[in-house]
């Protein structure tokens, strides 16, 4: 039930129990005034006409009548003179009876009919006019819940947006409310946390940067070692501290959006086997080619990046396979840790976070991730019934919006 609702059903039920209670109040208190001018009035007239008979004039009152209430007859009986409202029959009728002598009470009765058919109108105005107001005050109620649902939605959908990336995203503030101030809030923490993960940005590329000159460096001595394991091992660990380098740098480029898309028409196929050369244990199935205008380059990274992820967290044999403009990759481990899939499904993949025991940089799949979203392809990422991690690489095929004009 979202606030709109919530804050409509506050404000009717509210206005349902204030026109209840004001309905009954103003109900008891007419109800009482109405028998207590009767009763006054008809008490004086009994009076009038006690005067009457005890000077033996005609009085509309009359003596003993057979028809007198019970309570009346046991309270004339002890000596008070009463009036006496009886219900119950067709009619209300009201009573006032006092004694004129030892054996002798006088009565007079007249219908009360005509306050019980004003009362009952009143409380048909009351009922007419308590609906009208809590129409009005739902009505009402509901177009201010409305709003402020509108705008605590516009709220949590820029968080929202925020969180997975767009941090351009801001939240105009209307008014001055609590509302008001959640939408400043959360426009101020957008602002902080851009300038802190740009400052970041710039502190990765800039260190990137500097270390490509010193292991450009090392890998020239490398080569001047003489042969041996030493130098083997060397090199071996200036190719993956270059690539690590390099990888960084394409993750500065990324997030800073200086990356430049260079698109042409090139078969699934040939990029395929391209980007799995040199990677052992690693087999390219073509179900279906297609020819797509992409940029090779970056597919040919992504599915390096993939197929290099599925040897090293996974297990070979690694199958490649082509089928359209889709290409899944495949392995034979045990899959994607639960926790690790449920980042990806919910965010992407994270920054130096691999999911396994064995440890890793983490950049691949969201150098991956980073590509597949600048050519405008579609990245997914599942674990098979059968067992091993699956990838998925879709690309747009040059439709409209894919982020590739072609050359």
């Amino acid at each position: 039930m979202n606030v709109g609702t919530k804050v409509a059903l506050v404000v009717a039920t509210t206005a349902v129990c204030v026109a209840a209670a004001i309905g009954v109040l103003v109900h008891r208190i007419t109800a009482g005034n109405q028998l207590a001018t009767a009763r006054t009035d008809l008490d004086r007239q009994l009076l009038s006409a006690a005067y009457d008979y005890a000077a033996a004039r005609k009085s509309p009152a009359r003596v003993d009548p057979p028809n007198l209430p019970g309570p009346v007859a046991e309270a004339v009986r002890q000596g008070v003179r009463v009036t006496y409202l009886q219900t119950g029959g067709t009619h209300p009728v009201l009573w006032a009876a006092t004694r004129v002598s030892d054996r002798n009470v006088l009565v007079l009765s007249r219908s009360y009919a005509p306050e019980a058919q004003s009362l009952a109108d009143l409380d048909r105005t009351l009922v007419a006019t308590g609906a009208a107001a809590t129409v009005v005050a739902s009505l009402t109620g509901l177009v201010l819940g409305v709003r402020m649902g509108r705008r605590a939605t516009a709220a949590a959908r820029t968080a929202e947006r925020i969180a997975h990336g767009e941090l351009g995203a801001r939240v105009a503030p209307d008014g001055r409310d609590e509302i008001a101030r959640l939408a400043v809030s959360v426009n101020t923490m957008a602002d902080a946390l851009s300038a802190r993960l740009e400052a970041e940005r710039r502190v990765t590329a800039d260190i990137a940067h500097e270390l490509r000159t010193p292991v450009t460096s090392m890998a020239t001595a490398s080569g001047l070692l003489p042969p041996g394991p030493a130098s083997q091992l060397m090199a071996a660990g200036v190719r993956r501290l270059r690539t690590l380098v390099e990888d960084v740098l394409e993750v500065a480029r990324l997030d800073a959006d200086a990356a430049v898309v260079e698109c042409e028409p090139r078969q699934m196929s040939a990029m395929a086997r391209r980007a799995v050369t040199g990677l052992e244990a690693v087999e390219v199935r073509v179900v279906r080619d297609a020819v797509v205008t992409t940029d090779p380059r970056r597919v040919e990274r992504i599915l390096t990046n993939l197929a290099a992820n599925a040897l090293r967290h996974g297990a070979p044999p690694v199958l490649v396979e082509v089928a359209g403009p889709e290409v899944c990759v495949r392995d034979d481990g045990p899959g994607f840790p639960p926790e690790l899939l449920a980042v990806l499904h919910a965010s992407g993949p994270q920054r130096f976070r691999t999911g396994s025991p064995a440890g890793g940089t983490g950049l691949g799949l969201t150098i991956a991730v980073g590509q597949a979203r600048l050519i405008g392809a579609r990245l997914s990422f599942r674990n098979r019934p059968e067992g091993g991690a699956e990838a998925v690489l879709r690309l747009p095929a040059g439709e409209p919006g894919s982020g590739c004009t072609g050359t």
